[in-house]
C-alpha cells in the first residue's frame, strides 16, 4: 500500500487534474487523501451557502472516486498569491498528518494565480530535506487553466509521465458531474466531451486508450 496525497487549489481540481489516477490508486489498494486549499467565491464574493453546496459536491465526487478523506483548508479563493506562508503552514500540517509517499500538485504555469501559489508553497513544503519520505512529486494539468496559459516557455506544461486511465475514465467523468455548478457545455474544456478529448489526446501520446499526463517534479529511487 502506498500513501498518496493530492493537493488541489480548489474543489474540482482534484478531479480535473487527477481523477482517473486517484481512482486507479484506490483500485490498487493505495491510501489516497485530498487536501483542498481554498474555499469558493462566486462573482469575486464569498457566499457561505454556495460554498457549503460545493463542499457537498466534493463529498459526492469523493464517493465516486473512492478515496479516503478530503480536508478543506478553507483559505481565501482568488487571494492565495497574497501570502505563501498562509498556504505553507497548514499544508505542512497536512503533510505531517498524512505522511504521503506520492504527492500530486498543480502546474506552476497555470493561468490561475491560486494554482501557481499552491505550486510554489507545495514545492517549499516538499523540499527533499524536509520530506524525505516523499518519493514522487508530480504536477497535473487542469483543463481550462493549464491550457489557457500564455505562450511563454515558463508556462508550458511538458508532460514526462503518463498514467493509463482507460479503465477509469468513465469514473472521472462521473465524479466531475458531481460538480454541477462547474460544468460547462462543449467546447469548453470543463465539459464531458472536453475531458474525454483531453484524456484521449494524452492516451494517443502514450499508447493508451485514455491517460492523464503529469510533470515529474521529483522522483527518488532506492
Amino acid at each position: 500500500m502506498t500513501r498518496v496525497l493530492v493537493v488541489a487549489p480548489h474543489m474540482d481540481d482534484e478531479v480535473l487534474g487527477a481523477g482517473g489516477t486517484i481512482a486507479r490508486h484506490v483500485a490498487r489498494g493505495d491510501e489516497v487523501d485530498v487536501c483542498i486549499v481554498a474555499h469558493r467565491v462566486y462573482g469575486h464574493r464569498f457566499d457561505e451557502e454556495k460554498n457549503r453546496f460545493e463542499e457537498e459536491c466534493a463529498g459526492a465526487a469523493r464517493e465516486v472516486l473512492g478515496y479516503r478523506e478530503a480536508v478543506f483548508l478553507d483559505l481565501p479563493d482568488e487571494r492565495l498569491d497574497a501570502s505563501l506562508q498562509e498556504i505553507l503552514v497548514p499544508l505542512e500540517e497536512q503533510l505531517e498528518k498524512y505522511d504521503p509517499e506520492i504527492v500530486y500538485i498543480p502546474h506552476r504555469g497555470d493561468i490561475n494565480q491560486d494554482h501557481r501559489a499552491v505550486f510554489r508553497a507545495a514545492v517549499i513544503a516538499l523540499r527533499p530535506l524536509a520530506r524525505p519520505k516523499v518519493r514522487r512529486v508530480l504536477s497535473y494539468e487542469v483543463p481550462s487553466s493549464t491550457d489557457q496559459a500564455p505562450p511563454f516557455p515558463e508556462c508550458a506544461f511538458l508532460p514526462n509521465c503518463y498514467v493509463n486511465i482507460g479503465a477509469f475514465l468513465e469514473r472521472k467523468i462521473e465524479a466531475f458531474r458531481c460538480y454541477r455548478s462547474e460544468r460547462r457545455p462543449f467546447p469548453h474544456p470543463r465539459s464531458d466531451e472536453g475531458l474525454i478529448a483531453v484524456a484521449r489526446k494524452r492516451g494517443m501520446e502514450s499508447g493508451f486508450p485514455a491517460a492523464e499526463a503529469f510533470v515529474v517534479v521529483r522522483e527518488i529511487l532506492d
